[in-house]
């Protein structure tokens, strides 16, 4: 169990910061609110920029973590 959650987590890290490679910013959009009024105002579209160091972080904290996840034991067998 512990070996796949470590596999899970690194594999994440990683797939995570080769997406922040690939992507330099992303646009949210707002959702427009339910009610209907006549002064409803949208709310701004939030606007998420990865610092420079989360790819290369993220890559290799995951990389090491997948490593550590093969050097895991198995369940010892009684």
């Amino acid at each position: 169990m512990w070996r796949a959650l470590f596999l899970a987590l690194g594999t994440s890290a990683v797939i995570l910061g080769a997406e922040f490679l690939v992507v330099d910013k992303a646009t949210l959009k707002a959702t427009e609110p339910i009610e209907v009024s006549v002064s409803s105002k949208s709310a701004p579209n939030r606007e998420f920029v990865p610092p420079e160091w989360a790819p290369w972080s993220l890559i290799s904290v995951g990389a090491v973590t997948i490593l550590y996840s093969f050097t895991v034991p198995r369940r010892v067998k009684d």
